[in-house]
């Protein structure tokens, strides 16, 4: 409805203007010695408003052409930016369409005038990493720190990601280093390189850092601890100080996990720190119980096999269907040469759950008791269940293989 009013009131201007010059009979003397030039006045209004006219057009014209390379440039720059824009797209679609050829000529495209072009550098370079094109990548990551050396970021982490996938972890270490500050990502690519490196102890603060970020839920940061010091304690197997170290810096709660404190007993018995590994296994499962830690207390060969005895069968009383403490009863029994508990406790364990390696003990038992038929076929269920433990590993190998 606005424009009908705007043409209502220019009719009604019109009008009053035709009436004012209607009703006006006066005149205007112009006089510009010997020159007299004498005017209506209605005309005189008349050339004024059109030289008006023609002046502001004159003017525009003037500041337009004046203007005119400005917005040539503009326009041109304008263009640029969405032809830049416009590969840039195409370069990521063709990226997640597994395209990487195209992807990468796409992206390498992108004018490096434009303010895409570091972005599309990166790109670029992820799809040569993809084709192991390792040379053209490093270019394009050099050419997108050229572009843009105060925004390292972007570039850092595309770096730092792409020598992890070769492994290449020190490396990469040296990229995260060159970062101001560690977002989420960059810490879980840290995290992943310090694996790969076996910098367990630095891998272990990591792992807090991103819990406190809540990257990783509480059994998660769980498991990637206990594999951590698990690790770390392997590395330590061969310098009994250097375990010691490495044990006395784990939390007392961590201390108890009995897969960590598995790990330790191992290290502690291949290094002759039988006493320790014998206090490592009970009191972890002091809090947890573990069959595959109560088979390391047997290979804990201390001086007081008796008070082993004892404390196992006090575990007994609320583990009486465990195989593997019952097998570890009659090694322990066994070793202190008492023959009819270590009898007792083997058969007891192959009637719960046959395993081999209660076989073989019960077999040696047989053998050093001049028992030699029971001896024989305690060797031989010993053999065939070995025999077809192996073959179940290697069929389910082969299942997930296939």
């Amino acid at each position: 409805m606005r424009w009908v009013f705007w043409i209502l009131g220019l009719f009604a201007l019109a009008v009053a203007v035709a009436l004012a010059l209607r009703f006006n009979d006066g005149y205007a003397l112009l006089v510009w010695p010997p020159y007299r030039v004498e005017l209506s006045l209605n005309f005189l209004v008349l050339l004024l408003g059109a030289a008006f006219v023609a002046g502001y057009l004159l003017v525009r014209f003037i500041f337009g052409a004046v203007a005119l390379p400005a917005k040539v440039r503009e326009y041109r720059e304008r263009r640029r930016r969405e032809d830049s824009r416009a590969i840039l797209l195409d370069a990521v679609r063709a990226y997640f369409e597994g395209r990487f050829g195209r992807s990468e000529k796409s992206a390498a495209g992108v004018a490096e005038a434009a303010e895409t072009a570091a972005l599309g550098l990166v790109l670029a370079a992820r799809a040569a990493h993809e084709l192991r094109h390792y040379d053209e990548r490093d270019a394009y990551l050099a050419r997108a720190e050229a572009l843009a050396p105060d925004e390292p970021a972007m570039r850092i982490i595309a770096a730092a990601d792409m020598l992890l996938d070769q492994r290449r972890f020190q490396e990469a270490l040296l990229e995260l280093k060159g970062l101001p500050e560690k977002h989420t990502a960059a810490l879980r690519l840290e995290l992943k390189a310090q694996q790969q490196a076996k910098n367990w102890e630095q891998a272990l603060q990591l792992v807090d850092q991103l819990e406190r970020r809540s990257v990783f839920d509480a059994t998660q940061a769980a498991q990637l601890r206990r594999y951590a010091h698990v690790e770390n304690l392997k590395r330590k197997a061969l310098d009994r100080r250097a375990l010691d170290e490495c044990w006395q810096k784990i939390p007392a709660e961590q201390k108890r996990d009995v897969k960590i404190a598995a790990a330790a007993a191992l290290c502690y018995l291949a290094l002759g720190g039988v006493a320790q590994a014998q206090q490592i296994v009970e009191q972890a499962l002091a809090m947890e119980w573990d069959s595959e830690l109560v088979g390391l207390y047997a290979e804990c060969d201390g001086p007081d096999t008796i008070r082993q005895i004892e404390r196992a069968e006090q575990w007994l009383k609320s583990n009486r269907r465990d195989a593997v403490l019952l097998l570890t009863l009659g090694r322990l029994c066994a070793r202190q040469e008492l023959w009819g508990k270590a009898q007792n406790y083997l058969e007891a364990s192959i009637s719960v759950e046959p395993l081999h390696s209660a076989h073989l003990v019960l077999a040696e038992l047989h053998d050093r008791l001049g028992n030699a038929d029971a001896a024989r076929r305690h060797y031989r269920e010993s053999l065939d269940l070995a025999v077809n433990q192996l073959k179940q590993i290697t069929g389910g190998r082969r299942r997930t293989l296939h």
